[in-house]
This record gives structure tokens, C-alpha cells and sequence, in this order.
């Protein structure tokens, strides 16, 4: 556990935090004495798991199962959030899912349900908290995207797409929400070991491997401090950039 404090007093609100680099993201600002609210999706015996271990840290919790594509269910679970918490400083929008396919092979539902999820879901969480953020004149919106948004990778056609208008979304919104101190941002992580990266083939896994200086893909917990750095006052520069732990598979 951390003993820094960064986000002492802060509120946050994590979309699709029940494993992964959500709930790695979860317990690290937890860490940093932030109160945290997530949500998940059919998820309920992790999620329990993930909000015992930041009650365990001594910070409040709320949890919600929400479809985050959901139009009328983000504001719902945003409004509960706001509730328990007492307002909502930071927003991660993690929530995704990932899935491998040619190209030829894509059909519309796949394309719209990987849209739905990563731009629409990020689009609506972010609507629903950034006016209370610029009314108080404090606010910080982080934004999960990956770095195959940068690069493009085979067999994601669907999974880049989304990614990139995240990145865009967060540009242009970085620069709406700066004047009235929302700072919003982006990380744009490498291969990490998750559920998601699970899901890929053995061929895929072991090309991506090879790619990587480091060797190695990485752990959630990698990826978390990034996050942090954005959150907290050691961020308050930050607007509009994608930052990218992505173990050297891009060097810009």
C-alpha cells in the first residue's frame, strides 16, 4: 500500500473494474486514499471481490452492474455513484471488451457492439459526469484506450477503430473541459495480461511476444500507476495526451 496520499479526499468513478486494469486501477487509487465507486457487467462475484479489498484499504465503495452502452442505465448508475460518494472527481473509463476476427470475416453486429462498448460507453460515462466537473472547477477524465489505436494490428479491425475515437474524443474533450480545470487525458496501453488478452489465439500471443523489446507482456498493475499520475496534482499539465506503457512495441 501506498503511503503518499495523492488523491486523499478524491472520488472516483471506475467503468468495468471488476478485473483487469480496472480493478488494478481501482485498488491503486484506493491506495492513494481515494474513495471508489465501479461498475461491471454481469460480473458480481469478482466485483464483490474488488470492492472488499478497497473496503479492506479503509475507503468507501459503491458497485453497480451497467451495461455501459446503456443510455438511460450509465446515468442511473452515475446518479448512484455521485450519492454514496458524495460527488465524482475522477472518471476512468475502462470498460471494454476485445475480440479477434478478419476483416472479411466482420459483421456489423460485431463492429457496432465493439463501438457501442469502448466509444459510445466512454461518450455517455463522460457526459454524465463532466458537467458537475466543470461546475465545480475541478475534474479529471482518464480514458482507457489501447495502442493498437496508434499502430493498427491484424485480425482488429473493429477493436483499433473504437480505440482511435477514444483517442479523438479525448482530444477533442481535453480541450473543452481544460478552461474549466477537467483535464482529460488518455492511456493507451501494450498487451497486458488480462481476460482480454486471454481471449487471442496462441498464434497471436506468440507474434505480439516477439514484437516486444521486453519479452513479456504486462501486468495490470502496470498500468495502474499511470493512472495514478494522471488523477493526482502530478498530472495537473496533462491535457489531451495518450500516454503509452506499452513495454517498447511503440516508440514515439
Amino acid at each position: 500500500m501506498s503511503e503518499t496520499n495523492k488523491l486523499g479526499g478524491r472520488r472516483a468513478l471506475i467503468t468495468g473494474a471488476s478485473r483487469g486494469i480496472g480493478a488494478a486501477i481501482a485498488l491503486a487509487f484506493a491506495d492513494e486514499g481515494c474513495d471508489i465507486a465501479f461498475c461491471h457487467l454481469g460480473d458480481g462475484e469478482k466485483a464483490a471481490e474488488v470492492k472488499r479489498a478497497i473496503e479492506d484499504r479503509g475507503r468507501t465503495s459503491f458497485v453497480a452492474d451497467c451495461d455501459v452502452s446503456d443510455e438511460v442505465a450509465v446515468p442511473v448508475m452515475v446518479a448512484g455513484a455521485r450519492k454514496a460518494l458524495g460527488g465524482i472527481d475522477i472518471l476512468v473509463n475502462n470498460a471494454g471488451h476485445s475480440a479477434e476476427k478478419s476483416f472479411e470475416d466482420l459483421s456489423v453486429k460485431d463492429w457496432d457492439r465493439m463501438i457501442a462498448v469502448h466509444l459510445r460507453g466512454t461518450f455517455l460515462a463522460s457526459r454524465a459526469c463532466y458537467g458537475a466537473m466543470c461546475k465545480r472547477g475541478w475534474g479529471r477524465i482518464i480514458n482507457i484506450a489501447s495502442q493498437h489505436a496508434l499502430k493498427g494490428t491484424l485480425g482488429k479491425v473493429h477493436y483499433c477503430a473504437a480505440n482511435a475515437g477514444i483517442i479523438g474524443l479525448t482530444k477533442a474533450l481535453a480541450r473543452e473541459g481544460a478552461p474549466s480545470g477537467v483535464l482529460v487525458n488518455a492511456v493507451a496501453p501494450g498487451p497486458v495480461e488480462t481476460d482480454l488478452l486471454g481471449g487471442l489465439s496462441d498464434e497471436w500471443r506468440a507474434a505480439k511476444l516477439a514484437e516486444l523489446p521486453l519479452g513479456r507482456f504486462a501486468g495490470p498493475e502496470e498500468i495502474a500507476p499511470t493512472a495514478v499520475m494522471l488523477a493526482s496534482e502530478g498530472g495537473a499539465y496533462y491535457v489531451g495526451q495518450t500516454l503509452s506503457p506499452n513495454g517498447g512495441d511503440i516508440m514515439a
